[in-house]
């Protein structure tokens, strides 16, 4: 959870509610810009130029230099932020140098791949993790906490770019049961699927057990076990849903990023999202759309992280921001 938390003792509540609020947002809007100039530095500074991507090195001079000023990329540095910055307090992301069409509209094609990925990885992530992550917890130095910490600790060590290969090497290729790449069908989802929620699995069942744990050793437990509840109305009913406040934390995280797009997965299945999109812009060095494709994995980052403290207050009224 961004920012610092504590409990406060006072104060009313409509007014903490609204100052907690107020300072997510503010503190949102400022990583915002910060990224957006950070972006914005570092692409203009990389080598590389844009116009000898889109003439090829053979051009003759004047044209690079005829094209060079018609994009406006003769100006100064300082010149074209300030030209960035008013075209975003316009909502203007710009027009790509490389396709030659407006970035909003390149952008909205390749969100609705990346989400249906990012919902569909997260969904097998959390069916995977809870309950290797609560059964872990229940037999704690068992062969079963043993066999899902071992699952843990290789999705967490198989990196997505070894993983993803070898998934195609054998359900596409010697199998034939799945698209080798593309978009072409429910099938297509299947592996980058895969790729993406094994490793995000591994990472929540872990803190799924640490959290059950953590909360199996409290007073309202050991009084539910003293009233005679069996252990699984007591691991269910009271422990999984006093532990979920660290677990929604890491979910909203880690969904953030998967809505920013997973670069290395969409790169590797030829999966048509915003990560691959990036890629490309980066390649082609096509400045307004790595800035545009950026700014909306930040915006979508910082927008679920803002919501999951959000809902992490609402769980707990107790936390408010500093």
């Amino acid at each position: 959870m961004t920012g610092t938390a504590r409990i406060r003792g006072g104060g009313a509540p409509g007014s903490s509610r609204i100052g907690f609020l107020a300072s997510r947002i503010g503190s949102a809007l400022t990583m915002l810009l910060g990224v957006c100039t950070l972006v914005f530095l570092l692409i203009h500074l990389v080598p590389g130029d844009p116009v000898e991507v889109m003439l090829g090195e053979g051009a003759r001079p004047a044209d690079q230099a005829a094209l060079r000023h018609a994009l406006g990329l003769d100006r100064p540095v300082w010149a074209q932020y300030l030209d960035y910055l008013a075209r975003l307090s316009r909502l203007d992301l710009g027009q790509s140098l490389h396709a030659q069409r407006p970035v909003s509209d390149l952008l909205a094609e390749r969100v609705g791949p990346t989400a249906i990925l990012a919902v569909s990885s997260l969904s097998l992530a959390i069916l995977l993790a809870i309950p290797l992550g609560v059964l872990a917890a229940q037999y704690r130095g068992r062969v079963v906490d043993r066999a899902a910490m071992t699952f843990s600790m290789l999705g967490a060590a198989v990196p997505n770019f070894w993983l993803g290969p070898l998934l195609i090497l054998v359900f596409s290729l010697w199998l034939g049961w799945t698209p080798v790449s593309g978009r072409e069908g429910a099938l297509s989802l299947i592996l980058p699927t895969v790729t993406l929620g094994t490793g995000m699995a591994a990472v929540l069942a872990r803190m799924v057990r640490s959290s059950v744990l953590e909360v199996l050793g409290e007073d309202y437990v050991r009084t539910a076990r003293a009233k005679g509840l069996g252990p699984a109305a007591v691991l269910w009913r009271h422990a999984l849903r006093n532990a979920w406040l660290p677990v929604l934390t890491l979910i909203g995280l880690q969904f953030g990023a998967l809505l920013g797009g997973a670069v290395i997965t969409e790169t590797v299945f030829s999966w048509p999202g915003l990560g691959s999109l990036l890629v490309e812009a980066i390649q082609t060095r096509d400045y307004p759309l790595v800035q545009g494709a950026v700014l909306l994995i930040a915006l979508t980052y910082l927008a679920v992280n803002t919501t999951t403290d959000l809902l992490y207050a609402a769980m707990d009224p107790r936390i408010r921001a500093v």
